[in-house]
């Protein structure tokens, strides 16, 4: 008994959309897929992964977002002036937009959104009893006594410090997501498993470790071009098999209707080294393959009044320019990736943004004459006498971290491969206790000051997880945030980026393109950089 009133309002869940089910037992407007690292909260003000990002842009809606051009356009707020001096922004919200209901509120109805949500849902952030990873988005850039500020119920101010260009693509963030004080005070730390927004879809049920629910939102405020309303599905349903393997068989028997990204077991049995589908896919399954503004890459800790970098090689300017031209990145990306990705030779500024210009940022390319010259001017000859080096991963990069172990090896640079939990490694970079680890950075906003904010001292980890610091690097990044003049601003973007690389606190790997495996009946799933899951345009035929 105690069982079944458990779990209750999950089978009820179940069955409520059990109503979608058509004749062969399959969904028929309920779309699937599969979270295979699980998702650890549902309360935006943690969304620091895909794995939250993607429910909480379906369950909240944000100031402002990211079109699929990359440009900032209205969401809550439909339009925003800027004062001269670029400090003060006042946001003119929407008076047809309410959160979802939810016995928080009286009578169980959800109340029409306010500028006073804005204000509390940004200043959450940067509570410290909330303990957001967020909170640094805000820090030293918004005013210290009112940097939000409600005029009325559809006008909300944000103060600046000093100009601050990107401060628009940072309130498209899902930590800027819009919360409700009311709720969140009802539930208190189970606001995690308790969302309430005003997105496309609201929570109806979350089992974790066996599925998600969430059910279109009736009330949602957005309509398509033909004054439809959004969304057009009924429901979204995400299971957690940890499994790969898993993940690919439920999407080949028509169970999953897209999967993200290919693991490395079968992904010569779809794809060619080119890239493409192999014949025997086509027509079958749809590959949905464009440019992602991500970065994937080895990162090594620089703080050294750090007892974990006693004695450690990687203090080493030499050696850690020895290492990022040990090994080839074309050839992984080749037989590792089948193609999809672009070699990171160039800055940790991805391909994609419009400051990226591997002519001016130089980076790294495969050269063993190189690495072993870099070694014996630190005193390591052909590697005789170098330590061996530890590199932490997690099991579905234990391949490329092989690859690359071998090849340095050959170097004279001995590597150990250490496969770790996601959940651990990130815990480890986060309080200092990696020395060489592999990490990824996916952009939150179209910006390069969004990446090289990973290295500029006075940020904690995260974003800066190697604890790089170099005052001219600072300089020059503060220098280029405030500037207004784009063309100045990416210039000195470049610099920065060039002086970190040299420095070489990162190894980069590739520049990543989002590749999604989607079922024929699936249309209006658009791809973007960010790898967003938009689900609000998607629909089957």
């Amino acid at each position: 008994m105690y069982r079944l009133t458990k779990y209750f309002p999950f089978l009820l869940a179940i069955c409520l959309l059990s109503s979608c089910y058509n004749k062969t037992g399959q969904e028929k407007n309920i779309f699937h897929y599969n979270e295979f690292s699980g998702i650890p909260t549902l309360d935006p003000a943690f969304a620091k992964s895909q794995a939250t990002m993607w429910p909480a842009h379906q369950l909240f809606n944000t100031l402002v977002e990211i079109d699929d051009s990359l440009h900032i356009v209205p969401s809550l707020a439909t339009r925003w002036d800027i004062s001269a001096d670029r400090t003060v922004y006042t946001f003119y919200l929407r008076n047809d937009v309410y959160f979802h209901d939810d016995p928080a509120f009286p009578g169980g109805k959800g109340r029409k959104m306010k500028a006073d949500d804005i204000v509390y849902s940004l200043s959450r952030i940067m509570d410290k009893k909330v303990a957001s990873p967020g909170a640094w988005i805000f820090s030293r850039k918004t005013d210290t006594l009112q940097p939000f500020t409600a005029l009325d119920d559809t006008t909300f101010r944000l103060t600046l410090l000093y100009p601050y260009n990107p401060i628009l693509g940072i309130l498209s963030m899902q930590y800027c997501s819009v919360v409700p004080r009311e709720v969140v005070e009802y539930y208190g730390n189970d606001f995690r498993r308790h969302p309430v927004g005003t997105g496309p879809f609201r929570m109806v049920a979350w089992e974790e470790g066996q599925a998600l629910v969430l059910k279109r939102n009736e009330k949602y405020f957005e309509n398509d071009s033909a004054g439809n309303s959004l969304p057009y599905l009924d429901g979204v349903k995400v299971s957690f098999y940890d499994s790969k393997a898993t993940e690919f068989l439920l999407f080949r028997q028509k169970d999953l209707d897209f999967i993200n990204d290919i693991e490395a077991s079968f992904k010569d049995e779809v794809l060619t080294k080119a890239g493409t589908l192999r014949k025997e896919w086509e027509g079958k399954i749809r590959l949905i393959a464009s440019p992602y503004l991500n970065i994937e890459y080895l990162g090594i800790l620089m703080d050294t009044t750090n007892p974990l970098l006693a004695g450690s090689p990687l203090r080493l300017k030499k050696i850690r320019q020895a290492i990022n031209y040990g090994f080839d990145r074309r050839k992984m990306t080749l037989y590792l990736r089948n193609s999809l990705g672009t070699p990171a030779e160039s800055g940790f500024v991805p391909l994609g943004l419009p400051s990226f210009d591997s002519v001016v940022v130089r980076g790294y390319h495969f050269d063993p004459v190189n690495t072993r010259q870099l070694l014996a001017e630190a005193g390591f000859p052909g590697g005789k006498g170098l330590p061996v080096i530890k590199l932490l991963t997690i099991a579905i990069y234990a391949d490329m971290a092989n690859f690359i172990a071998k090849q340095l090896e050959e170097s004279g640079i001995p590597v150990q491969v250490e496969v770790v939990q996601k959940s651990l490694l990130l815990d480890m970079t986060s309080g200092s206790r990696a020395a060489f680890f592999r990490g990824s950075w996916i952009a939150d906003y179209p910006d390069a000051e969004n990446y090289l904010s990973v290295f500029y001292s006075k940020n904690p980890a995260p974003p800066n997880y190697t604890r790089y610091h170099n005052p001219a690097f600072d300089q020059l990044f503060e220098k280029a945030i405030a500037e207004t003049n784009d063309s100045i601003r990416y210039e000195l973007y470049r610099q920065a980026d060039q002086l970190m690389i040299n420095d070489a606190p990162v190894v980069p790997l590739w520049y990543d393109k989002a590749v999604r495996l989607v079922q024929t009946r699936v249309v209006g799933f658009r791809a973007n950089a960010l790898n967003l899951l938009e689900l609000r345009t998607t629909r089957f035929q």
